[in-house]
């Protein structure tokens, strides 16, 4: 069983930067896979980003490929999601989720998920 608790969300401008942060219980964090995804009001919830269990491997969205940087300290239970250059579009809620396996884009394969933390980008 992991918890996962999402935070580092907020206000900024185009163009500014936000660090989200995703704290996971457990002592078998460094065995999962962790994504980072994204739900704008209406529509559905989209991937962002996945890591794998060491952060050897990183996979992005097209649309936040060069601006946002999935990272993990498997020392700490904590993965991160650095984000730069934002856009308007990337207002959204964004959530963390943990997999027993290799990193996916696909949201229904994860199975562990955080509680959700609001980004707001204005232009």
């Amino acid at each position: 069983q992991v918890q996962l608790v999402d935070s580092g969300g907020g206000l900024v401008q185009a163009g500014g930067s936000l660090r989200l942060s995703c704290a996971a219980s457990g002592r078998t964090f460094s065995s999962y896979a962790m994504g980072w995804f994204r739900q704008a009001p209406g529509k559905e919830r989209e991937f962002v980003a996945a890591i794998n269990w060491s952060g050897g491997y990183t996979y992005y969205a097209d649309s936040v490929k060069g601006r946002f940087t999935i990272s993990r300290d498997n020392a700490k239970n904590t993965v991160y999601l650095q984000m730069n250059s934002l856009k308007p579009e990337d207002t959204a809620v964004y959530y963390c989720a943990a997999r027993g396996g290799s990193y996916s884009r696909v949201s229904r394969l994860y199975d562990y998920w955080g509680q959700g933390t609001q980004v707001t980008v204005s232009s």
